[in-house]
This record gives structure tokens, C-alpha cells and sequence, in this order.
């Protein structure tokens, strides 16, 4: 039914437009509408029907109008690209091919590169790469062990300000250069460390002067000489080996303090310059009359009555030397006890080695090293017998000028008491001085000669009587006895 009807509409239909736009009968549209036009009745067709087509072409139109309106942009664009696209199709189609031609090297790089970096073979990218990313990781300790050096001058430099008495600072900077000395070990293949090691060895070497100026110090107490010797073996631990070559077992450690100590005490003594300096005056003087003294002149002006700066010299000498020596002496026996113990018989044998009556014991024979070299005596059994040499290469130079019997009697009882002071620590030398002449270099005659070596024997039985006197007094202490016995301590003079 719909075909017969096509045909019998299609001359009124408009051939004004393309061919192509005219609708044919096969299309859904046209056979939905004229299905419809066969149902209704001829009155419909001739009264409703046109109303209705002219109604649903304007409402089309109404609708085309507001699309166009709307949508006029976008149609626009949609006619610019659909004119380009004949000429963006071939360029799609070539780059296409280009790109399924070059996909093969693309995973043949792909394949290349994942061999080339993968993380079971080494590659020096990838070693910098972990290196780079390690370093990143640990920035912050990195930044701590290269403050290192800083901290631990730090730490030395407030030593010199603030002196030996601040044990904290000694603490924290011998604990910082333990810390680095264990990560040298740890890691001597590594250039930063190894740089911090020698940054840390040029600032220890301060530290060691620091050291040793402590143990210069003039009144170094037995508390400080300790920790400062102990902080030494920390610092120079190689000072605190045992050597071969000497008997006892203090190391070089104990010579190096003995040798500051000494320094100390020359320095102590060289304040006393210009009493020795008056005291050569007085002793130039004594030798211009020595001989006119000789042959036999008796005038005043010929006579030497002369010795006083000499006398005040050597009090201040001998008082100074008494108290720095048995400090020092004591002093090491407390920080070395171990060559202390090693020491004591050669300690006991001192006062008899100048005059050479120590018979060589038969033990010393086996001291000897395996190449047959004699062993290195100690420190402590030799460091007396230095210390007296320089006491008594003075009074055998100035104690001459002093021709005073009380002055002089005086001056060898101070002696007495030193020779007792170092005696306690196994050093006495009382008999030394009967060696001293104090007017043998006059010459002023056999008598005097004589006179002068009966000196030290009065000097020394007075000072027995004394040492016994105190010894009673010393039993009698605690019983009641000792004040009845006061007035038996004086000593005629």
C-alpha cells in the first residue's frame, strides 16, 4: 500500500534540491508516514492533515533555528576539520606506518637498556648512582663526622682559657679522638675519614703541649698530676708501652714526666738569679783574696769577711729544692707504683753511688737484653741522684764563700733535713756531706782545714740529738708524757 501511495505523492514532491535529498520509498520515515496516511479517513487528509504539516515544519524549523544558534561554533569547527581531514587521513596513515616500522628498535632499546641496568650485573652508572642516593641518605651523619675536627679544637681551644682544672673539656675531647681513631680503623680506605684523621692528629698535638704544660705547672697538685698523666696514656698510648730496653715497667710515660717535672724546677730556680748573681760577685771577691790571704797577711782589708748574699742564696736554693724535689719523687711513686716497686733496691743503694762503694749485684748481670746490650736503668733509681748532683755542684761552688760557723752550720743542717725529706722516699745523701770543703778553696790554713771538716760532724750529731729527741717525744705521744718532755727539745747553739 505504501509504494502505490509513493508513487501517487511523488510528483508533488520538491525537485528543487539535490537528487540525493529526495526521500526514497524504502526509507523508514517515508513508509512510517504514509502506514500512517493509509489509516486515516479522507476528511482527515483534506482538513486536518495539512494543518499538522505545517505545524510540525514550523516547530522543525523553530528547532534547525535554535540548534544553529547554539550550536554555531562547534558546526563551524566541525566544517573547518571536516575540509582538513582529506589532508590530516594521509599524514595519520604515514606516521602510522612509521611508527609500526620503528616499534622493533624501540623494544630492542628497551631490551638493550634493561640488560644494560638491570641490578644483577655492575654498571658504574648504577655504582654512582647507589653511591649519590647512599650519600643522600646519610647527609646528616655525614655532616656530624665532618664536624668532628671542628668540635674537638673547639673543645682544646677552651682548655687554654679555662686551664687544666676543667676535667670536662679533657673528657670530651679525648672521647671525640677515641671516636675517630675507631672510625679510622673501621675505614681507612676512606679519603674523608682519613682527612678527619690527620685534621684530628694536628689538633691532639695541641692537646699533648696542653698536657705538658700541666705538667709543668709550678704547684701541680697530686690530684691533677694524676688525671693529667692519665689523660696522657689516652692520648699517647705508645708513651705508656712497655720498652725492651729499660728494667722498669712505667714506660717512657714516667721519663717524660720527670723530665717536665725537672724543667719546673729549674725554671723554679732560676728565679733566683739575682741572689746567685751577687752571690759570684761575693765569690770573685773571695778568690781575688784567697791569695793574699795564703801568704800570710793579716790586715782587715786582706781578710775575707764576705758571704752574706751567698748564705741567702743558698736557703732560698736548698729550701726550694727540698720541696720541689720530694714532691716530684713522691709524686711518681704515687702515679707509677708499679716502677716504684722496681726501683726500691737501687733507691736504697743511692747514697753510696757517688763514692763507689755499691758493689754490682749479681741479679744485674742477668738484666740484659738478648742481642747482649745492657738494659736502660729506671727512671726513679737514677732521677735523685741527678737532683742531688745539682744541689751539691752549688754548694760545692758557693757554700765555699760562706766562713760564718753558725751561717754555715745553718745552711748543712738545712741540708740534713732535705737528704731526710728525700731519705723517707729512699733517696738519702747525709753522707755527701762530708765531701763538702768550704774553706778548702781559701787555703787559709791546715787548722781552718780542719775546722771546716769537723763542721758537717757537729752538724750531724746535733741533728741526731734532735731526730732522737723527736723520736721520744713521738713514742710519749697519747700516754701523758709528751708535755713534761717540751722543754728537752732545745738545742744549745
Amino acid at each position: 500500500m505504501a509504494d502505490p501511495l509513493y508513487e501517487l505523492l511523488a510528483p508533488y514532491l520538491d525537485r528543487s534540491s539535490s537528487p540525493g535529498s529526495i526521500p526514497t520509498s524504502s526509507d523508514p520515515v517515508v513508509e512510517k508516514y504514509l502506514n500512517r496516511l493509509s489509516t486515516l479517513p479522507l476528511s482527515s487528509l483534506t482538513s486536518q492533515e495539512p494543518q499538522s504539516l505545517a505545524q510540525s515544519s514550523h516547530s522543525t524549523l523553530l528547532s534547525i533555528q535554535s540548534l544553529s544558534s547554539r550550536s554555531n561554533a562547534a558546526v563551524i569547527a566541525s566544517s573547518d576539520h571536516l575540509s582538513s581531514l582529506q589532508e590530516t587521513l594521509p599524514l595519520l596513515a604515514q606516521e602510522a606506518d612509521r611508527l609500526q616500522h620503528d616499534i622493533p628498535k624501540l623494544d630492542e632499546s628497551a631490551a638493550t637498556f634493561s640488560t644494560l641496568y638491570s641490578r644483577s650485573t655492575e654498571n658504574e652508572v648504577l655504582d654512582r648512582r647507589k653511591k649519590a642516593l647512599l650519600m643522600e641518605r646519610n647527609a646528616d651523619r655525614l655532616a656530624d663526622i665532618l664536624d668532628l675536627p671542628a668540635l674537638l679544637s673547639s673543645a682544646i681551644s677552651s682548655l687554654a682559657a679555662q686551664g687544666a682544672s676543667n676535667t670536662t673539656n679533657y673528657s670530651a675531647a679525648l672521647d671525640l679522638y677515641s671516636h675517630i681513631k675507631r672510625l679510622h680503623l673501621l675505614y681507612s680506605d676512606s679519603p674523608i675519614v682519613n682527612s678527619i684523621y690527620a685534621q684530628t692528629e694536628s689538633a691532639m698535638q695541641d692537646l699533648t703541649s696542653h698536657l705538658l704544660s700541666s705538667l709543668r705547672a709550678p704547684n701541680i697538685k697530686l690530684a691533677a698530676g694524676m688525671r693529667t698523666v692519665g689523660w696522657m696514656r689516652r692520648v699517647a698510648p705508645e708513651l705508656d708501652a712497655t720498652d725492651n730496653r729499660i728494667r722498669n715497667r712505667e714506660g717512657l710515660l714516667g721519663y717524660l714526666f720527670l723530665i717536665c717535672r725537672l724543667s719546673t724546677l729549674i725554671t723554679t730556680l732560676s728565679a733566683l738569679e739575682p741572689l746567685r748573681q751577687l752571690a759570684d760577685q761575693e765569690a770573685e771577691t773571695r778568690l781575688r783574696k784567697a791569695p793574699v790571704a795564703t801568704k800570710g797577711t793579716t790586715g782587715n782589708d786582706s781578710a775575707w769577711h764576705g758571704g752574706q748574699q751567698t748564705e741567702r742564696y743558698l736557703k732560698k736554693y736548698i729550701e726550694i729544692f727540698r720541696e720541689q724535689s720530694f714532691s716530684i719523687v713522691s709524686m711518681y711513686k704515687s702515679i707509677f707504683p708499679a716502677a716504684a716497686d722496681n726501683s726500691t733496691a737501687e733507691d736504697i743503694q743511692l747514697p753510696f753511688k757517688s763514692l763507689d762503694l755499691r758493689s754490682t749485684p749479681a741479679s744485674s748481670k742477668q738484666g740484659a737484653n738478648p742481642n747482649g746490650t745492657e738494659l736502660l736503668p729506671s727512671a726513679l733509681s737514677t732521677f735523685p741522684s741527678h737532683l742531688i748532683d745539682l744541689l751539691f755542684e752549688n754548694l760545692t761552688r758557693y757554700l765555699p764563700n760562706v766562713l760564718d760557723k753558725t751561717s754555715r752550720e745553718s745552711l748543712l743542717t738545712q741540708v740534713l733535713y732535705c737528704a731526710g725529706s728525700l731519705g723517707r722516699l729512699g733517696g738519702d745523701f747525709s753522707l755527701r756531706i762530708a765531701m763538702l770543703h768550704p774553706r778548702a778553696a781559701i787555703g787559709t790554713g791546715d787548722d781552718d782545714d780542719k775546722d771546716a771538716d769537723n763542721d758537717w760532724v757537729e752538724v750531724m750529731k746535733k741533728h741526731r740529738e734532735l731526730a732522737g729527741r723527736l723520736e721520744v717525744l713521738a713514742s710519749n705521744v697519747g700516754t701523758g708524757k709528751g708535755a713534761s718532755r717540751e722543754g728537752s727539745l732545745r738545742i744549745k747553739s
